[in-house]
């Protein structure tokens, strides 16, 4: 509210439960805009923010408490608890936001409202809107002005407080515990689900009962799409595989990648391109700290890969002109890494203005540099064809430097081959 503009009202409306299929609605998740400001995690729900009102300045609207509901769903907060429990100054039925709400918007100038989010809310705002603009002849005000309330409420996001890095601390142990479980049962013959399994179990039993999205787990030749989902290939003795997983733990998300082999041991090839993403990926975590920009860290892996990828042969040319014209795209096309929080892929520009951001304590950020050699690249010698690797770790900009909040995954050579020999 301290950073609204005088005489205006802010409008977050909750998410919506979303049907899966007949009657059967999939798993609810609240909006992560109004779970940072209300910790409220019930659908059909409406967060105001009316600076300088008399009655209170933090209105909620929610579902009433219906017992015969609750029977069926379980327990609703209802309007008394959301006060009691969540801050809120005021709050009403959400049944009854019609008759209220436009009262709360009339005489502001300004309206802040992400619109486009929900086309449905969109309407209902507007329809608020021009009820109001329907009686200016009688002295009633519109607002004059709509602005999006993202970039305010994401700028905030974009930095953790102790409490939030606390919980992505958290995040990052149960989601090691479950990539070092998955590691350990790890054996050719098995399907990519089984480990799969591993890892939900892990994380369900760590209290994460929530995946922070769905799990990739590639082995062989399906490594090599960075995206793959099917997760039902047979892993075959001299393949590796590579395992994207994390849990949720109360909202936070973890993001975490390993690759090894499904027999516990690197081959000669294998081990090569390994050990040149996992320099890469130190070089690109001794780029964050404050100061440094957004992109520092990539410049930094792509340096490393660039550079290996010449002395392994798989480029040829020199260093600064393969990287100047992006030769190094075919084997590693993605960026080295992204904002984490609430969403796996949370918020925040990556650019203010036209200049990388400068990182700032309380950031988290993945690094996640990785090689990808298609079985079709015929360009490179068989021995490297098939191979995809990618290391990730969650990594929080501290006052001094970085930490690393997913170190309990082993990732040199040495520890994994020791784990799953183990």
């Amino acid at each position: 509210m301290a950073l609204m503009e005088p005489n205006s009202i802010a409008i977050i409306p909750s998410a919506r439960e979303q049907l899966r299929s007949g009657d059967t609605e999939h798993p609810f998740r609240q909006d992560s805009d109004f779970y940072y400001l209300s910790g409220f995690a019930e659908p059909d729900a409406v967060l105001v923010l009316a600076p300088g009102r008399r009655h209170g300045q933090f209105v909620m609207f929610c579902r009433e408490r219906d017992p015969a509901m609750e029977l069926w769903h379980g327990y609703r907060a209802g309007p008394e608890g959301v006060c009691e429990n969540f801050g809120a100054d005021d709050a009403f039925p959400v049944g009854d936001i019609d008759d209220i709400l436009p009262g709360l918007i009339e005489g502001r100038e300004r309206v802040y409202y992400s619109m486009g989010r929900s086309a449905d809310f969109d309407r209902q705002i507007m329809a608020w809107v021009n009820r109001i603009r329907s009686k200016e002849a009688s002295g009633a005000v519109p607002p004059g002005e709509f602005t999006d309330l993202n970039h305010m409420v994401h700028d905030m996001r974009l930095v953790k407080s102790a409490a939030e890095q606390r919980l992505m601390r958290r995040a990052g142990e149960i989601t090691a515990r479950g990539h070092c479980r998955a590691m350990a049962f790890c054996r050719p013959g098995q399907y990519e689900y089984q480990l799969e399994a591993e890892l939900v179990h892990e994380f369900a039993s760590c209290g994460a009962r929530h995946l922070a999205y769905p799990s990739i787990v590639g082995s062989g030749a399906n490594a090599c799409t960075l995206h793959y989902l099917n997760n039902d290939g047979l892993m075959r003795d001299g393949e590796l595989v590579l395992i994207d997983a994390g849990c949720e733990l109360e909202y936070y998300a973890a993001d975490v990648t390993r690759t090894f082999p499904v027999n516990g041991r690197f081959s000669r090839e294998q081990r090569a391109l390994y050990e040149l993403i996992l320099e890469a990926q130190a070089a690109a975590i001794a780029a964050i700290k404050p100061g440094n920009n957004w992109n520092q860290p990539h410049d930094a892996s792509v340096r490393v890969i660039t550079t290996g990828l010449v002395e392994l042969g798989l480029l040829k040319g020199k260093v600064t002109k393969l990287i100047e014209r992006g030769a190094y795209r075919q084997f590693y096309m993605h960026r080295v890494g992204h904002w984490l929080g609430l969403d796996v892929h949370d918020v925040g520009d990556y650019r203010v203005g036209n200049e990388w951001r400068q990182l700032e304590p309380g950031m988290v950020m993945t690094v996640e540099p990785g090689v990808y050699i298609s079985p079709a690249n015929t360009g490179v010698a068989r021995k490297w064809r098939g191979i995809g690797i990618r290391l990730e770790d969650d990594v929080l900009v501290t006052a001094t430097g970085c930490e690393v909040l997913t170190a309990g995954v082993p990732k040199t050579v040495a520890d994994i081959e020791a784990l799953m020999a183990g």
